[in-house]
């Protein structure tokens, strides 16, 4: 099911973030002017593509952590972008096929590929929600149509609230919705940093709100744990999201990128 009236037009003129990033992780959901800003970034800091594909594995442990060891059976995915390999609701009906997922974007292109989101195992459900992160109470009172908010519910916010450049709305935001989920809930997000790269990553911000993509802003890894303020953080805490309980041999230390992330339990 999805919730959203007609489907906006698609402004190929301008880059936008959803298909910058499906180029990056090699997709073919995007056009020339999102290439030519991908590879404007590329070119000063190649490891954004690792950041991009480090992202995105971080969003799959994460979700299956939640399911298969924490016991989550519905999750609420806003800022889900185009779809890609091992989409929330795959990952997660993998381990718990009853799992229920509401997709969560207000981006015309994420939207036109919704069906795809919305495929799911008969025992469980998948919903879109055409909707901006800054609507939280729509966000809500949308999601109650497929979620059970007498159960615990797993809240991804992964790379969007750098989008929320005002750090008390983006705190706002994150409080709102947590609030109202039950006791037993979930928050896992990550958010961009310059602790890895310092002034090349800064500098790609400059360049990325310069390009007209929607401005965002880095945050500290203190600024980051303040989103789990009330929450109780599973280890390791916010770290980067390479080394969010890495599937690597022993001995393989992951190397960091400029994402870092964690996930909290609501007490």
């Amino acid at each position: 099911m999805s919730e959203h009236g007609p489907a906006p037009e698609i402004d190929t003129s301008v880059s936008h973030v959803a298909r910058i990033w499906n180029y990056w992780l090699g997709g073919k959901d995007n056009y020339p002017v999102d290439r030519e800003v991908g590879d404007q970034i590329l070119t000063m800091l190649p490891d954004v593509a690792r950041l991009a594909r480090a992202s995105r594995l971080f969003l799959n442990r994460v979700v299956w952590h939640l399911t298969a060891e924490e016991g989550v059976r519905q999750f609420i995915d806003v800022g889900t972008g185009l779809p890609t390999v091992d989409n929330t609701h795959e990952v997660a009906q993998r381990a718990a096929p009853e799992s229920r997922i509401v997709y969560v974007d207000n981006d015309p292109l994420v939207l036109a590929h919704a069906q795809a989101l919305l495929t799911s195992t008969p025992e469980g459900a998948t919903a879109y929600i055409d909707a901006d992160l800054r609507e939280p109470d729509r966000i809500l009172e949308a999601a109650e149509r497929t979620l059970d908010f007498s159960r615990p519910i797993a809240l991804t916010l992964m790379g969007i609230l750098e989008f929320i450049t005002d750090d008390e709305e983006a705190y706002g935001i994150v409080r709102r919705l947590v609030a109202a989920l039950p006791s037993g809930s979930f928050l896992a997000m990550y958010d961009g940093t310059n602790v890895v790269h310092g002034a090349a990553s800064d500098r790609i911000v400059e360049v990325w709100n310069a390009s007209g993509n929607a401005p965002l802003v880095l945050r500290s890894p203190e600024g980051i744990a303040r989103f789990f303020d009330g929450l109780e953080l599973l280890e390791p805490g916010v770290v980067s999201v390479t080394e969010w309980r890495p599937e690597v041999t022993v001995g393989d230390a992951p190397e960091a990128v400029d994402a870092f992330g964690a996930v909290g339990r609501k007490p």
